[in-house]
């Protein structure tokens, strides 16, 4: 299935010859609607996605040709602290999940200029040893070097692995950036691995680049990658400016999550809000389901709308299946109070406060 789209062209055609455009990530489509709207000349921009995206190839696990992806951008800030901010935020999601045996993998790419002269030093190396290539590398020697050495050819591997390392050819500038992004990490406590290999399939970035990556998932282990693209704005026609992302792959996420035995699932609690008629109590009933949603989001809220009586209101909830009834009669209304009946348990029925409901649910 393809979708079509304006952000990034491909020259997949269908049936009938028909060009296809296919989405295969977001950051392009959210630099372009920076650059329509300018909203780059408004300050740091903060912004987040969902999305179904497509691919081409023949999946592999965890992989489809279909698939969706969660991601964060930031537009406008180049210092280190927000590339380190992203990871955190993953890492805390890591941690909120419980998954184990992960590893955040980081590198950095330096700038234009110092890859540019790294491409002349690895197309020098690997032209020494171009008969030990697979084809695939041949064909990135000429298109885009730094590929070769995110092969998983495992044939390449030692000569990979005796190549020369970006790290070793940074200018001042990006050596002080990655520098400063292992000063944050450790600060916070964030273990993580140098992994010289790491480049990333889209050749828009620069400096950091991080994957969050499993042994659980077999060869492709990356569920979650991101970094940083400072030159992306301005070669799809925008000013200048720094930017740092994330996305997350959902599909390879649940897989994760179900290798390793782990559920999202919570305790959510429900409630139906029984009223009394009469316009006040309906009002009534609409201001404490609005300090309910603010306090409790999670919170999954029935506002009844029949206007029957309490017997039919109360047959509602229960088919609702919900776990309180929470109940707006006259006493209740002339005392400014809610009065909260357990409806799965033998709990009794208590008389309160709003902001005392509010608690009582809390700590249920």
């Amino acid at each position: 299935m393809a979708h079509r789209t304006t952000w990034l062209r491909s020259d997949l055609a269908d049936s009938n010859g028909d060009l296809l455009s296919l989405r295969p990530e977001n950051t392009a489509g959210v630099v372009r609607s920076m650059i329509e709207h300018n909203l780059v000349r408004e300050g740091i921009q903060k912004v987040f996605y969902q999305g179904a995206m497509f691919r081409h190839e023949r999946p592999q696990k965890g992989r489809y040709r279909q698939f969706h992806q969660i991601g964060a951008e930031v537009l406008g800030a180049n210092n280190t602290k927000i590339d380190a901010e992203l990871i955190t935020i993953t890492h805390s999601l890591w941690q909120r999940l419980g998954l184990k045996n992960i590893t955040l993998e980081i590198n950095t790419l330096g700038s234009s200029e110092a890859r540019a002269n790294y491409r002349n030093i690895l197309v020098d190396y690997f032209t020494q040893y171009k008969w030990q290539l697979d084809e695939d590398s041949t064909r990135r020697l000429k298109t885009n070097p730094l590929r070769i050495l995110d092969s998983k050819n495992k044939d390449l591997h030692t000569l990979i692995e005796a190549a020369p390392k970006l790290v070793d050819n940074l200018d001042k500038e990006s050596a002080r950036h990655f520098d400063e992004l292992k000063m944050y990490l450790e600060c916070i406590n964030i273990p993580y691995v140098i992994n010289t290999h790491l480049v990333r399939g889209l050749d828009y970035y620069n400096n950091t680049v991080f994957e969050w990556t499993t042994t659980d998932l077999g060869a492709q282990g990356t569920f979650c990658a991101g970094g940083r693209y400072d030159n992306l704005v301005e070669q799809m026609g925008g000013k200048s400016c720094p930017a740092v992302g994330f996305a997350i792959g959902l599909e390879r996420l649940v897989l994760l999550l179900q290798e390793q035995g782990l559920s999202i699932a919570g305790n959510t609690l429900s409630a139906y809000i029984v009223v009394t008629s009469g316009n006040g109590a309906q009002l009534k009933s609409m201001k404490i389901a609005q300090q309910l949603h603010q306090a409790l989001p999670a919170l999954i809220l029935y506002n009844d709308i029949t206007m029957g009586s309490f017997k039919s209101q109360f047959k509602k909830a229960d088919k609702a299946n919900a776990d309180f009834a929470i109940i707006l009669g006259e006493e209740e209304l002339s005392n400014n109070q809610v009065a909260i009946k357990p409806l799965k348990d033998q709990g009794k029925q208590q008389t309160m406060s709003i902001e005392n409901a509010i608690n009582y649910l809390k700590e249920y």
